[in-house]
């Protein structure tokens, strides 16, 4: 008895015996060999991928942690939210700082403008994170 599989697929023909598989199209010229990606390499490209979305995911919550820091105004003398500012100043993509904000609420209530800049900014470089992350775990997953 063979442990041979065969599968057709719109005009994709595969072959394999255990943990590799080999792949054939078919085009008009005749059959074209594709190589098959090895048991190995899909489960180093899917851990490659949740470690991509891991660090994303992390820089969304550091970024949204900042904003909350920011709304809730959080003593800047302590080391935890020295930290995380410091950090969400280097991971806001250089588009979303609060240097120079994509929105800067010019409203004239003390404090509040600071505040919605802050969340506003940081919320959306969180989202962005969120994105990116997301597309790249797509992009590399097999």
């Amino acid at each position: 008895m063979s442990d041979e599989k065969t599968g057709t697929d719109a005009g994709t023909k595969t072959t394999g015996t255990g943990d590799k598989t080999e792949a054939t199209e078919s085009t008009s010229g005749g059959q074209r060999r594709m190589p098959a990606m090895s048991f190995d390499v899909a489960r180093a490209r899917t851990a490659v991928a949740r470690v991509v979305w891991l660090v994303c995911a992390l820089f969304a919550l550091i970024l949204a942690a900042a904003a909350l820091l920011g709304a809730l105004d959080a003593n800047t003398g302590n080391e935890l939210v020295k930290f995380i500012g410091d950090t969400s100043d280097k991971i806001d993509l250089g588009f979303f700082d609060l240097d120079n904000p994509i929105k800067d609420f010019d409203t004239k209530v003390d404090g509040i403008e600071d505040t919605k800049t802050t969340l506003f900014n940081y919320g959306i470089a969180a989202v962005v994170w969120l994105v990116i992350g997301r597309v790249a775990d797509r992009v590399i997953r097999p």
